[in-house]
C-alpha cells in the first residue's frame, strides 16, 4: 500500500458541482484536514450553490472556474485530490488529465461508459503511479467487504446464485436533466441509481460474466427507466439483477448471495450484512465497524491504512457487463457473450 501520510490539509478540486459533489462537499467544509482549493464547473449557478455553503459555515471560498483546463492553466500543481462529479461521459477524459498532472483521484460512479476507456484509465493509473478510487459506497463498506471475503474464502459453501433488485422513483426525480439525456449520461437507470447494484454485485462475485441477457425500457433512446438483467458467472453460478426506476417516491435495495452452505443478504450500498447458515431458523446481523462516507475511505486508501476497495479492476469488470446488458437489451434481449464485448 502507497503511504502518503502527511500533517498539512489534503487539497481538493472538485470538478463537477451537481447533486453528488454538493453531497460530498457539506462533509468537508468546516473539516480542518481537507482545504477545497478550487470548484470546476461550466455552470455559475452550480458553482454558487457549493459557494453558498462556505458562506453559511463563515468559511474561506475556494476559487471558481469554468473548465479543468482553465484551473490546471491558473494553478500548476495547485491540489493533490482531484474529486470528480461530473456527468458521466467527461469521467474518462478528466481522470486521464488529472492523473497524468500528479493528482489522486477519487472518481463517481459509474467509472466510466465503456470498457476501452475503463482499461485505458487502468494503464494511465499504472503509468502515472497515482491512486484512483472509484466512489461506490458498496464496494468501501465493511458490509460488502466482509461478504466478498466470505465468497472468496468459500465460507458461503459453493457460489449457486446472487439475486439482486434496487428501486427509485428515478424517472421523475431525473426528468429534465442531465441524467436523462444520453449524450451526457451514457444510459438511464441502470446506470445510474442502478449502477450501485452493477458494482455490487460484480464486486462481491469476485469473478468474471459470460454471458448475459437483458430487456429494459424507456420512452427516451438510450435511456432506460426500468430493466431486467440474467447472467451467468464464470464459475455457473446464475445471476439476477433487477432495477425499476418508476415506482413510488423510495430508494432502497436488496441483495441475496445463495450458497450451498450459507445465504447472505444485504443491498446494493453495503448498510448491513446478515447471514443465514444452514438450520437457521432466521438470519443473524453480523457485527462490524460502523461505515464511514466515501471521502474517509478514500483518505484511508491514500494515508496507505487499508488496501483499496474499489480500484479501477472492479470497475473494468462493471464496465465490461454493461457493455454486454447494452448490446443484448438492443437486440431485445438476446444473450450476449462478454468475449464478444472485449
Amino acid at each position: 500500500m502507497r503511504k502518503t501520510v502527511g500533517k498539512a490539509a489534503i487539497r481538493v478540486v472538485i470538478i463537477g458541482c451537481g447533486g453528488m459533489a454538493l453531497h460530498h462537499l457539506r462533509g468537508m467544509v468546516t473539516r480542518k484536514d481537507v482545504n477545497v482549493v478550487a470548484l470546476v464547473d461550466p455552470s455559475r449557478r452550480s458553482i454558487d450553490t457549493m459557494l453558498d455553503e462556505y458562506a453559511e459555515a463563515k468559511q474561506r471560498q475556494p476559487d471558481a472556474f469554468d473548465s479543468l483546463e482553465a484551473f490546471f492553466d491558473a494553478s500548476p500543481g495547485g491540489a493533490d485530490v482531484a474529486l470528480i462529479a461530473s456527468p458521466h461521459v467527461f469521467h474518462h477524459d478528466q481522470t486521464v488529465q488529472c492523473l497524468q498532472s500528479g493528482l489522486d483521484v477519487l472518481l463517481e460512479k459509474p467509472m466510466v461508459t465503456t470498457a476501452d476507456e475503463a482499461a485505458n484509465l487502468i494503464r494511465v493509473r499504472n503509468d502515472t503511479g497515482r491512486l484512483l478510487v472509484v466512489a461506490f459506497p458498496g464496494s468501501l463498506s465493511p458490509a460488502i467487504r466482509q461478504a466478498s471475503q466470505m465468497i472468496a474464502d468459500g465460507k458461503i459453501g459453493k457460489l449457486v446464485g446472487i439475486s439482486a433488485t434496487v428501486w427509485q422513483n428515478w424517472a421523475t426525480n431525473t426528468a429534465n436533466t442531465w441524467r436523462q439525456q444520453f449524450s451526457l449520461s451514457g444510459g438511464g437507470f441502470l446506470f445510474d441509481t442502478g449502477a450501485h447494484m452493477l458494482n455490487t454485485v460484480v464486486d462481491l462475485a469476485g469473478e468474471e460474466f459470460v454471458e448475459v441477457a437483458a430487456i429494459s425500457r424507456g420512452s427516451i433512446p438510450g435511456v432506460e427507466y426500468s430493466g431486467v438483467v440474467i447472467g451467468t458467472l464464470k464459475s455457473g453460478a446464475v445471476v439476477t439483477m433487477h432495477g425499476c426506476g418508476e415506482t413510488i417516491e423510495s430508494c432502497d435495495s436488496d441483495i441475496k448471495i445463495f450458497g450451498t452452505k450459507k445465504i447472505l443478504l444485504t443491498g446494493v450500498w453495503g448498510k448491513s450484512l446478515d447471514i443465514q447458515a444452514d438450520g437457521d431458523v432466521v438470519a443473524t446481523t453480523a457485527q462490524m465497524q460502523t461505515p464511514t462516507d466515501v471521502w474517509d475511505q478514500f483518505v484511508l486508501v491514500r494515508d496507505g491504512l487499508i488496501e483499496n476497495p474499489c480500484p479501477p479492476e472492479v470497475g473494468l469488470r462493471m464496465a465490461r457487463l454493461w457493455d454486454a446488458i447494452r448490446q443484448s437489451a438492443a437486440n431485445n434481449g438476446l444473450p450476449t457473450s462478454l468475449q464478444q464485448t472485449m
